[in-house]
Formats: structure tokens, sequence, C-alpha cells
């Protein structure tokens, strides 16, 4: 992938952000408990805080220069996981996992664009959309791992 401008960076990045946003709602809407259900939505509207996050940032660079940035932990539980298709009636954990893995594909792709590019608002837009990414990948796996552990007691 070649971008030639940080807005067109931004445009790519918000049509990914809505294809989740769709993603989490269709899951949401076949959920087989309201719990499930809840925690769907709760991931989509995360989904479309990151959409507006960055259609705010192409409106105005300057919130690329202060976006504050953390260091989120990386927990590797979906990095073990094998990749897989949803299907209706997944169980949660499955379902889990395939969030995990979108997430972790996202963060994976936009680290890789980010080494890619030698723009400074592209790179820095990089990092923020790697830490963006990577917040919803801590949440899931923190999820399925206290899923598992109820699971076990």
């Amino acid at each position: 992938m070649n971008f030639k401008s940080v807005d067109e960076i931004l445009e790519f990045a918000i049509d990914r952000e809505k294809e989740a946003v769709q993603f989490y709602e269709s899951l949401a809407q076949e959920a087989p408990s309201k719990a499930l259900k809840q925690t769907f939505i709760g991931f989509s509207k995360e989904e479309e805080k990151h959409a507006a996050l960055l259609s705010d940032i192409s409106g105005n660079k300057a919130n690329i220069d202060s976006y504050e940035f953390e260091k989120i932990p990386d927990l590797k539980i979906s990095n073990y996981m094998v990749d897989t298709a949803y299907e209706k009636g997944m169980p949660m954990p499955d379902v889990l996992k395939l969030a995990m893995k979108r997430e972790e594909k996202a963060v994976n792709l936009y680290t890789l664009l980010g080494d890619q590019t030698d723009d400074a608002d592209a790179k820095k837009l990089f990092q923020l959309l790697v830490q963006e990414e990577s917040k919803h990948k801590l949440g899931l796996e923190s999820m399925y791992d206290d899923y598992m552990a109820d699971m076990d007691g």
C-alpha cells in the first residue's frame, strides 16, 4: 500500500474503522445472550470513537500533534491463535478469538505502514492508530482471559 498523503492514510483508516463498526454490530444482532450483545455494542461504539477521532484529525492536523501516547501492554494471547471465519452461533471463546485476531491484524498493518513511511506526520498517525487498536486488543484479550478463567472455576 502506497499512500501519497496523511489524508489518504486517514481515509483508509476511517474505512477500516467503519468496517469494524459493522462487524461488531452484526455480531451484536446475532448474540445469543444479552450480556454478549452489550459487549459487541460496546466494541462497536469503541470503533465509532476511533473513526470519529480519525475524522477529527483529518480536519485538524493539530490533533495528531496533541495526541497522548502511552505504553499499552500486549498479552499476546491472540498471537497464538489461528484465524477463523465467523459462523453464526459460534461459542463465546471463538467469537473473542476472532475479534482479537481482527485487532491484532490492525495493529500489525498500522505498524508495518508506519515503518514504511518517512513522513513524520504519517509516522505519528500510524503510531496513534497502533495505540488505539492495541487498547482494543488488550480489552479483548483481558475479556478472553477472564472468560477462560471463569470456565476453569
